[in-house]
């Protein structure tokens, strides 16, 4: 009596294999993602001149600086080799820059009170004058600033900062072209002492 059973459920057992069977054959395989390419472990260093960005100290004004054409802000110019004969006080600004803003004051009381003893005050600021023109004018209206005013082109500019990528700065030279002191940042009543003390050491120096 059980024979029958047996062998129904043999042949049930064949027929679910032949079906797991074609299914399989059918089925997509599954993709596996490969590892993304690492770079290899022992790259080359890059050449030392690649790598370092120091540069040597500005100690005094080379000759392309001085005969560097700048361009004033009346749109006449002006060439740092016209002041050979004076102390130059060079302070680099921008009508953005919320410290230039509280230094010229500062600095424009040291103007007047060297006035005919031979220091020449040369503010440059650091923007374009085709985008920034009125940006200027503006912060000229709002803050008195007598010092003879020129922008700084980005030769200029990079050649006096020497590296040191921040504004306002300021550089007092002597008469011989060499600078003697360069400085960047202002320090809340502070600047125009300095100011005043370095332009002394130059006269006097």
């Amino acid at each position: 009596m059980h024979r029958p059973l047996v062998i129904l459920l043999l042949a049930f057992a064949l027929a679910v294999n032949a079906v797991s069977q074609s299914g399989r054959k059918g089925r997509t395989p599954t993709v596996t993602e490969s590892a993304p390419v690492q770079p290899p472990l022992n790259k080359e260093p890059e050449p030392e001149e690649r790598r370092s960005t120091a540069r040597p100290e500005l100690r005094s004004l080379t000759e392309n600086l001085l005969e560097h054409k700048i361009k004033a802000l009346d749109n006449s110019s002006f060439r740092l080799a016209d002041f050979h004969d004076k102390v130059v006080v060079i302070n680099l600004w921008a009508s953005w820059c919320g410290p230039c803003r509280r230094e010229v004051p500062e600095y424009e009381k040291v103007r007047k009170a060297y006035l005919d003893r031979g220091v020449e005050f040369i503010g440059l600021t650091t923007e374009d004058p085709r985008t920034s023109a009125e940006r200027v004018k503006k912060f000229l209206r709002d803050i008195s600033f007598g010092f003879r005013l020129g922008w700084a082109d980005h030769e200029l500019a990079s050649t006096l900062m020497n590296g040191r990528n921040a504004i306002p700065q300021t550089l007092v030279i002597d008469a011989d072209g060499r600078i003697v002191s360069h400085w960047t940042g202002y320090t809340p009543g502070e600047g125009g002492n300095r100011l005043k003390q370095t332009i002394e050491r130059a006269l006097h120096g």
